[in-house]
């Protein structure tokens, strides 16, 4: 089943979230490399693609996990959890309807 996670940024973890960024991304690329990442990326805190130093709200992942514990345990073992970076993070399940 899909699911999405969501991680929240705390405050000022700009600098956090770029040194655990490599790791973060190496995670993700593993999931896209066995066909489970539907999409995954940042949420800017202002409205530009590069918001440079007001930094990110958050990230977004949806992928394929064998059940929510998994997903969960998955979201938990992220380096931008272990960093510091996301205050909270939300584990549900997500169908996929379009495209």
């Amino acid at each position: 089943m899909w699911y999405v996670i969501e991680g929240y940024d705390g405050p000022d973890v700009l600098a956090r979230r770029k040194a655990a960024r490599a790791e973060h991304l190496a995670r993700l690329v593993a999931l896209r490399d066995e066909g489970r990442l539907l999409l995954a990326g940042p949420c800017p805190a202002i409205d530009a693609e590069d918001p440079g130093p007001a930094g990110f709200q958050g990230s977004v992942v949806i992928a394929q996990f064998a059940s929510l514990e998994d997903a969960r345990a998955w979201a938990d073992a992220d380096s931008y959890c272990a960093a510091g970076v996301y205050q909270r993070v939300d584990v549900r399940p997500f169908c996929k309807v379009l495209p």
